[in-house]
């Protein structure tokens, strides 16, 4: 890869809920853990024995709000920053999104309308961003419940125009993509096509869940055929760095999580 990301294999997100069974889980090569919840000076003895076992530990946040119009919290990057630092993790990263707007925090990651206008806030911010963290930043697609109207690029389009004016890399959550499909029509197989495959961190894989005629993206299911079959789409494409199983709620057996995480293998493996 010519981003010069590091070989990652399949990682799990680490949660404290799971912590044990991560730490004796086979086929984890590495973890992401939530940065919000970390304090850089007081890491948890899981974190602090995976890393002593040679795990990369990859700090990801949910709070920056890059895309938003209000001047960005720098308090929040310095955060990042110090996780990251204590990690000795070789990347950080976010999301394409913004999650708080008139003084009020959404508590959900928002959409962002896809307008040059918009681009041009979310570059600035990354740009800022990328000056306190030090290290190299990825930011994610998200999986969006809505789409603000007269969009002026593509999704894929936006992402590769934030890449080539920021220098960032992609974390593309696969998981994500199904969801867009099922809610919005978007088409993930032209999203794989346009990107700029070169700039893929690596990759997230989650399930979700269907209500009242709206997919979820919960983390909180098994991970459906449809998104491994996407994960298969993004193989068929390029060899990314890494792929993470994302699991946030109603946690199942080691033996269950252990069976999704070499099913993510099997995939990245194919030829």
């Amino acid at each position: 890869m010519s981003s010069g990301v590091p070989r990652l294999g399949v990682g799990i997100g680490w949660r404290p809920e799971i912590d044990l069974s991560v730490e004796r889980l086979p086929g984890v090569d590495w973890v992401e853990v939530i940065a919000e919840n970390l304090h850089p000076d007081r890491l948890p003895e899981s974190l602090v024995r995976l890393r002593t076992r040679g795990r990369p530990v990859l700090p990801h946040a949910v709070s920056l709000s890059l895309g938003g119009a209000e001047p960005l919290d720098t308090r929040r990057v310095e955060h990042l920053a110090a996780v990251t630092g204590a990690l000795g993790a070789p990347l950080a990263s976010d999301h394409v999104c913004f999650v708080r707007a008139g003084g009020l925090d959404s508590g959900h990651l928002l959409p962002l309308p896809r307008t040059r206008d918009a681009l041009d806030v979310l570059v600035g911010n990354v740009r800022l961003a990328q000056s306190i963290l030090g290290v190299p930043f990825a930011l994610e697609n998200i999986a969006a419940l809505l789409e603000w109207p007269d969009p002026e690029l593509s999704e894929a389009a936006f992402l590769r125009e934030l890449t080539e004016r920021t220098g960032c890399l992609l974390i593309v959550d696969v998981a994500n993509l199904y969801a867009c499909a099922r809610n919005l029509g978007s088409d993930p197989h032209r999203f794989l096509d346009e990107i700029p495959l070169e700039r893929i961190a690596y990759v997230h894989v989650a399930g979700g869940s269907e209500r009242e005629g709206v997919y979820h993206d919960t983390h909180a299911a098994p991970v459906p055929a449809p998104v491994l079959d996407l994960l298969g789409e993004l193989r068929a494409r390029v060899d990314p760095p890494g792929a993470l199983l994302e699991r946030d709620d109603d946690y199942p057996t080691d033996t269950e999580l252990a069976a999704e995480l070499a099913a993510i293998r099997a995939v990245l493996e194919s030829r």
